[in-house]
C-alpha cells in the first residue's frame, strides 16, 4: 500500500522488453514500476515485495501467460496478494478477451495502443478505489477490536474476552478460585484450505463455533482468534475440569463427519490449556500465551490431542484425578441416604471445594463463619497435619 513518502508502485508483466519501455515512460514521475518478464517471475515478485500496490500484465507470455496469473492472484489465501488491483494490456482488442478477463476478476483492461492519458486515469482511479477500500477495512477493524462482538463470526472479540478474563481473574484472586483458558485450533488447517477452498473451511470453523458454544456456560467467554483457532475462558473451572472438556470436545469433534459435494470430510482439533493456579498466570495474555505454546506442541506430536502442564493429557490419568475430585452433589446425596461417616472422610476436600462459597458468605453477611478453623483443618488433613507446604493439581 503506497504512503504519503513514496509513490504507488506498479507490477509491469509484459514478455516484451519495448512494450515494458513505453509503458514506464507512459507512468515516470506519477508510479515506481517493477518489471518482469512473463506471469511465473510476475508471480513470483508478488509474494516478495508487499510495496506492490497494483499489477498491469499482458496477456500472451511464456511460462504462465496473464490469464493464469489473473487466476494465481485471485486464488491467492494471502489477502494483500488476493485484493490487488490488475488491469490487462493486450494488443488484442477482441471482446472475449475482453469478457474473460472481466470474469476471471480483473479490474481494468486497456489496448496497448491506448495513450497515456486513458492508462494513466485507469491507473490512478483504481488506486484511489483500493486505497480507499484499505481505509474503510482498517476502520472497521480497529471498530471490531473495540466492539464486544466480532461481526463476523457473531462470538465477542479477542479484546473483549481478554477484557473480561481480567475482570474473572480479580474474581478469582478475591475469592480464591480458578480461571481456565483454552486455545482450540483447527488441525492441518492449510492443507485442508488448499483442498477444499476458503467457503468449506468457514463452514467448518462454524460447525466448531455451535459445538463448543452449545457445550458451555454463560458465564464463559469465547472467540474466535483466527480463521483456525479459537479461545475459550472458563471462570471457576481448574485444570482437570479444564482438561475434561478439552478431551470431551476432542473426541466431538474426531468422530465429526461433515459432507460437502459427495465428499466426506473428518477434522480433528488440538487443544492446550492453562490454568491460572496451576500455571501461576497472573494474566489472561499469559495464560493464552501459554495455552497456544502447548497448542504447538499438541501439533508437534500430531495433533488431534489436548495438551496440559504436564505434556499430552492421558485420558485414563484424567478420569483418576475426576473420580478424586470432590462432589458435593454426592456428599449431599450420602447425608440424605444416612451415611455422615463416608462424608465426615472427605471434609477436607468438601471444605476446599466450598471455602470460597463461604468466604462470600461471611463478606456479606458477616455471621462468624470459623474461616480459620477451616482453613487449618483443611490444610492440616492435605499435609498429614505436618508443616509441608499444599500440592496443585496437574494432569
Amino acid at each position: 500500500m503506497s504512503t504519503p513518502d513514496r509513490l504507488p508502485r506498479i507490477l509491469v508483466v509484459d514478455d516484451s522488453r519495448m512494450v515494458r519501455a513505453s509503458i514506464l515512460k507512459h507512468i515516470r514521475g506519477r508510479f515506481e514500476a517493477r518489471e518482469e518478464v512473463d506471469g511465473e517471475a510476475g508471480w513470483e515478485a508478488l509474494l516478495v515485495d508487499p510495496a506492490i500496490d497494483l499489477v498491469l500484465t499482458d496477456i500472451g507470455m511464456p511460462r504462465l501467460d496473464g490469464f493464469a496469473l489473473l487466476e494465481r492472484i485471485r486464488a491467492s489465501r494471502v489477502a494483500r496478494v488476493r485484493e490487488l488491483p490488475v488491469v490487462i494490456i493486450s494488443g488484442d482488442e477482441d471482446e472475449r478477451a475482453r469478457a474473460r478477463a472481466l470474469a476471471l476478476g480483473a479490474n481494468g483492461f486497456v489496448a496497448k495502443g491506448a495513450g497515456s492519458v486513458e492508462l494513466l486515469a485507469t491507473l490512478s482511479a483504481l488506486l484511489e478505489l483500493s486505497q480507499t477500500r484499505g481505509e474503510l477495512e482498517r476502520g472497521r477493524e480497529a471498530w471490531a477490536r473495540q466492539s464486544p462482538q466480532d461481526p463476523d463470526s457473531g462470538l465477542l472479540s479477542p479484546a473483549y474476552v481478554e477484557h473480561r478474563g481480567a475482570q474473572a481473574l480479580a474474581e478469582a484472586r478475591r475469592y480464591h478460585t480458578e480461571v481456565a483458558a483454552m486455545v482450540i485450533e483447527l488441525d492441518g488447517y492449510d492443507a485442508l484450505l488448499e483442498r477444499h477452498g476458503l467457503h468449506v473451511m468457514q463452514l467448518i470453523a462454524r460447525k466448531l463455533t455451535k459445538m463448543v458454544t452449545a457445550r458451555i456456560r454463560t458465564e464463559d467467554n469465547i472467540a474466535q482468534r483466527s480463521n483456525s483457532q479459537f479461545v475459550l475462558l472458563s471462570p471457576g473451572i481448574g485444570l482437570v475440569s479444564g482438561c475434561a472438556f478439552a478431551m470431551r470436545l476432542r473426541s466431538s469433534f474426531e468422530k465429526l463427519v461433515m459432507a460437502f459435494r459427495e465428499e466426506r470430510i473428518r477434522v480433528t482439533v488440538t487443544i492446550g490449556v492453562a490454568s491460572s493456579e496451576v500455571d501461576g498466570r497472573i494474566k489472561v495474555s499469559e495464560m493464552l500465551a501459554l495455552a497456544s505454546e502447548r497448542v504447538l506442541q499438541g501439533r508437534a506430536l500430531g495433533g488431534n490431542c489436548v495438551v496440559a502442564d504436564r505434556g499430552r493429557v492421558d485420558p485414563q490419568l484424567l478420569e483418576r484425578q475426576l473420580a478424586r475430585q470432590c462432589s458435593v452433589d454426592a456428599a449431599l446425596r450420602q447425608l440424605r441416604a444416612g451415611s455422615p461417616g463416608e462424608v465426615e472422610a472427605r471434609l477436607p476436600e468438601l471444605i476446599a471445594t466450598l471455602m470460597p462459597l463461604f468466604e462470600l458468605i461471611e463478606s456479606r453477611l458477616h455471621c462468624g463463619l470459623p474461616l480459620k478453623q477451616l482453613q487449618q483443618f483443611q490444610l492440616g488433613a492435605e499435609t498429614g497435619g505436618g508443616d509441608g507446604e499444599g500440592t496443585q493439581t496437574t494432569v
